[in-house]
């Protein structure tokens, strides 16, 4: 106990807030989709493999993140198949791979041609789009695989609460399937005659089904002793205000977004219109929060352990939007002609601090089991020891 007191208080191990987890990530994404440069994109990956390696828990949860890799391989695949199959745009400078048997499409589907001429700028165009969506879904798998998804519930606004529910019983599904047919294998190897093939696929997949169902009829019974889904004291008006301001907060915040991602968009479409969506949409969640009345048993801390690892993300995209030290083409490498991309030395330096979350943050862990739970052994009366006296009465 000693010693674990006197470590410095940010580095004694513990979950960070799921928040800043997002944070981190979703800034992470912001800064992929400005990028089509693919030493970037892999340095982008290199970042989030590290900080998932490194801050990760034993949760359950916590182990999908090579799933979300296989997906993202997955995705450049279809990716490049799909611009292989609908080969369009070739032009006579293009260095073509190999050709694919042309299929004759009617008048009415002009604009798409299926097979011919394949090419290599076309096939590296396409897999550096691809390599972009796999680095925002790995973002997204990055920040399921270190945030808590329950935890997150407990820290989102009254209003959204039906919503975080569904997105937490979504999320944790998967795990717990897994779980499932984990446990039925391993009994399974315990009984003799197993039998192999599609008759075991039977016996795994009806064990698997009964343990999804009674943990479902479980989490209902302990999602009703708790109060979900019950109504509040907000009258009709104060809902129909608040629907009218999350849909004119939404509007905004799609229109801000647009302003910002469009060069060619008025002044006051982007971070104005981004700025008023935020007020509405924050309005509106305070006035739907009235009706939801929640506690929470030992608040998740936001220390400064979480404002490093959310303000490396933040500035990493901020490096990345400002186009400050280095061109603009360096983020988006033109394929004519055909030369090696560039390696712009601030987004570099940027994703570089976005990687210190994985030494901002805490490691993750439990406290020693001495210092967390009694000790038993004490607290055990010895034997033929007189054993405190108990009445029970009515």
């Amino acid at each position: 106990m000693k010693q674990l007191d006197q470590r410095a208080p940010g580095r004694v191990p513990r979950d960070l807030h799921p928040f800043a987890w997002w944070i981190w990530a979703l800034a992470m994404a912001t800064a992929a989709s400005r990028t089509t440069n693919p030493l970037l994109l892999f340095l982008v990956l290199a970042v989030l493999g590290y900080v998932v390696t490194a801050r990760r828990t034993e949760a359950p949860w916590a182990g999908g993140f090579k799933y979300y890799l296989w997906l993202a391989l997955t995705v450049v695949a279809i990716r490049v198949v799909f611009r292989c199959v609908f080969a369009t745009g070739i032009t006579p400078h293009d260095h073509l791979l190999f050709s694919l048997p042309h299929i004759p499409t009617p008048a009415w589907y002009a604009g798409i041609r299926i097979g011919g001429p394949v090419s290599l700028e076309a096939t590296l165009s396409a897999a550096t789009d691809g390599l972009r969506l796999a680095c925002l879904l790995c973002c997204i798998g990055a920040a399921n695989t270190l945030a808590n998804p329950k935890r997150a519930l407990r820290v989102l606004p009254g209003a959204l609460y039906e919503l975080g529910v569904a997105v937490t019983v979504s999320l944790s599904v998967a795990p717990q399937l897994v779980q499932s047919v984990q446990r039925v294998v391993r009994a399974r190897r315990l009984r003799a005659g197993r039998s192999k093939g599609i008759r075991a696929l039977r016996s795994i997949v009806v064990p698997v089904l009964e343990d999804a169902l009674e943990r479902s009829l479980h989490l209902a019974a302990a999602m009703d002793s708790r109060g979900y889904g019950r109504s509040g004291t907000a009258t009709r008006a104060s809902r129909r205000v608040t629907g009218a301001l999350m849909l004119l907060g939404m509007g905004g915040l799609c229109a801000g977004v647009y302003g910002l991602l469009d060069g060619t968009a008025p002044a006051a479409l982007g971070l104005p219109a981004l700025a008023a969506g935020s007020a509405l949409c924050a309005g509106g969640l305070a006035l739907g929060g009235r009706r939801v009345r929640r506690t929470t048993y030992r608040p998740d801390p936001w220390r400064a352990a979480e404002w490093g690892v959310a303000g490396c993300g933040v500035a990493a995209a901020v490096l990345f939007c400002i186009s400050v030290g280095y061109a603009a083409t360096d983020l988006n490498p033109s394929l004519y002609p055909l030369s090696w991309p560039a390696l712009p030395a601030v987004p570099v330096l940027a994703l570089l601090l976005a990687g210190a979350a994985g030494v901002l943050s805490p490691p993750p862990g439990r406290p020693p089991v001495s210092a967390a739970l009694p000790d038993r052994r004490a607290a055990r009366p010895a034997a033929g020891a007189a054993r405190p006296h108990t009445e029970v009465t009515e």
